[in-house]
């Protein structure tokens, strides 16, 4: 069975505790899963800063756009905090047939409505 492919959105704390957790736990989480879960394309402000997670094989890029619009990305994963463009960029993952997972919740409590009426439709 094929990989599941993972976009983050933000690789600040929250972001770079996901890929560790992941990489980490990559066996364990593929068990459960029964498929592999793989990070493949991360977009972060900052690409030259030094981050405390590997990203060795994951895509770095400055546009979050790219994440949400890429076929070859099945889940996007936002971590960026705040309102906007965490809320645009959640719908347009939506609108693009995506599974969304956040940990927004600052994002939820203000845009939850759309945003869950969104993933009904």
């Amino acid at each position: 069975m094929k990989p599941v492919r993972i976009g983050i959105l933000g690789l600040g704390t929250v972001g770079c505790g996901t890929v560790n957790v992941l990489a980490r736990n990559r066996e364990e989480i593929a068990r459960r899963a029964g498929r592999e879960i793989t990070v493949v394309q991360a977009a972060a402000r900052d690409l030259n800063k030094p981050r405390a997670c590997p990203t060795t094989g994951i895509a770095l890029i400055a546009d979050p756009q790219t994440v949400v619009r890429n076929p070859d990305v099945d889940i996007v994963v936002e971590l960026m905090g705040g309102y906007e463009p965490a809320r645009t960029l959640v719908l347009e993952a939506i609108a693009n047939g995506k599974h969304v997972v956040t940990a927004n919740k600052a994002l939820i409590a203000l845009h939850g409505i759309v945003i869950f009426a969104a993933a009904l439709k």
